[in-house]
């Protein structure tokens, strides 16, 4: 098994929810943790915790929609720490409706965020692991990227549509640089609230009920990073004990 210690992750949306669960595991464990998100305030609090506890944290203002914000966190981690070894992909959202209902504005918003942010966290890490010949990247899909349910046809789509850029990452660049993606079942976190459809919000209240705490997803990351060099945990999916789905 590796030690996350030492180990420079970068992790995007890390303000809440998984990315805020997962930056604390990881820090714990010793790796060096740089912190994307938009809400600059809430990853300075982490930060804070993280180093009052003896980890270590950066932090960077950071939009994943925009390419040269992404490229500058993983420019950042470089600098204060001369190399990336993971990219956790973890920002996203989930504002969930029918279609009939026409959310054009977010459906985009899912397309910008949750493929078009994962994009762009390739391009900016991808060139910078082939230098070092070593590396991990870790794409947050979700149970909704193997089965659709109604209200989530968009927010499903982009998810499917991370687990098919991960399998395809992993064929290119295997041998040296892992590809990872972490399905969770519902968990704990701020996604819900980006539901703007009374009957999506609904649903999904019930939906919850049985959620599980974003540790559990920090421990799943934690787990496909702690794996040697030569073992790379391609899919996990995480979710309630308790749930159907």
């Amino acid at each position: 098994m590796q030690n996350p210690q030492e180990k420079v992750v970068v992790i995007t949306g890390a303000s809440s929810g998984i990315g805020e669960a997962t930056a604390r595991l990881l820090a714990s464990k010793g790796a060096r943790v740089v912190l994307g998100a938009r809400r600059i305030q809430r990853l300075e609090n982490l930060a804070s915790d993280i180093r009052a506890a003896g980890g270590v944290a950066d932090v960077l203002a950071l939009d994943v929609t925009v390419p040269q914000s992404v490229q500058a966190i993983i420019d950042f981690a470089v600098q204060r720490h001369g190399r990336v070894d993971v990219l956790i992909n973890n920002a996203g959202v989930m504002p969930l409706s029918k279609l009939e209902a026409l959310k054009v504005n977010e459906w985009n918003q899912m397309i910008d965020v949750n493929i078009r942010g994962v994009l762009h966290g390739i391009a900016a890490a991808l060139p910078l692991m082939q230098r070092q010949r070593a590396g991990q990247i870790i794409n947050i899909a979700s149970i909704g990227a193997y089965a659709v349910s109604p209200t989530a046809a968009v927010y499903c789509a982009t998810k499917y549509a991370v687990r098919a850029i991960s399998e395809g990452l992993r064929q290119e660049v295997g041998g040296y640089i892992r590809v990872t993606v972490i399905a969770p079942g519902v968990t704990e976190s701020e996604l819900a609230e980006s539901i703007s459809d009374e009957g999506g919000r609904a649903e999904m209240r019930e939906f919850r009920k049985i959620a599980i705490g974003a540790d559990a997803i920090a421990r799943a990351i934690a787990y496909a990073i702690e794996q040697p060099a030569d073992v790379d945990v391609s899919e996990l999916i995480v979710r309630p004990t308790a749930s159907p789905f």
